[in-house]
């Protein structure tokens, strides 16, 4: 069995008109949920095997701050320009492409992707009807499959939905 947790990257933000969508940085609400977030997930002692980000600033900073919390090698974050505003079908594509590791145990990969394209592929792949992933909000699904290769929608259920204000902090 696969896991694995689809995560928007945090609120960014929109200072500066000027600059490009791809490089917006998070705001100060961003940088501060972020590390609430990984903290909630690292309380469930979850420990990734892969981690992997939409190149876009705030897509990537999100992902590390997780990765600073879990102790996860930041230099071992996989960067996949194609989850940059990705389709579900693109983002079933970069899930099939995952190299699987050589144990039988199972396999826990964290994703860092951007709205509606996150949302709709968590809707397809649990068969579920969320409505809107929030800013740094985090689905959890158990994948039943014992390859990454052999993802498809459907094949997923949803363990949790967490997000920043589902807790007063």
């Amino acid at each position: 069995m696969k896991t694995l947790y689809l995560i928007r990257h945090a609120k960014s933000s929109w200072d500066d008109p000027e600059l490009d969508d791809f490089e917006r940085p998070l705001n100060k609400r961003g940088k501060k949920d972020a590390p609430n977030m990984a903290k909630r997930v690292k309380e469930k002692r979850v420990a990734p095997d892969f981690m992997i980000a939409s190149p876009a600033t705030r897509a990537l900073e999100t992902c590390k701050e997780f990765a600073k919390i879990l102790d996860f090698d930041k230099d071992k974050i996989k960067i996949d320009k194609r989850l940059y505003h990705a389709d579900e079908d693109q983002i079933l594509t970069v899930i099939q492409e995952l190299k699987d590791r050589d144990r039988d145990e199972e396999e826990v990969v964290l994703l860092f992707g951007h709205n509606p394209g996150l949302t709709e592929f968590a809707n397809m792949l649990l068969n579920e009807s969320i409505d809107n992933i929030p800013t740094c909000g985090i689905v959890k699904a158990h994948l039943k499959i014992d390859q990454w290769k052999d993802a498809r929608f459907g094949c997923g259920k949803l363990d949790f939905l967490d997000f920043p204000k589902s807790k007063k902090e």
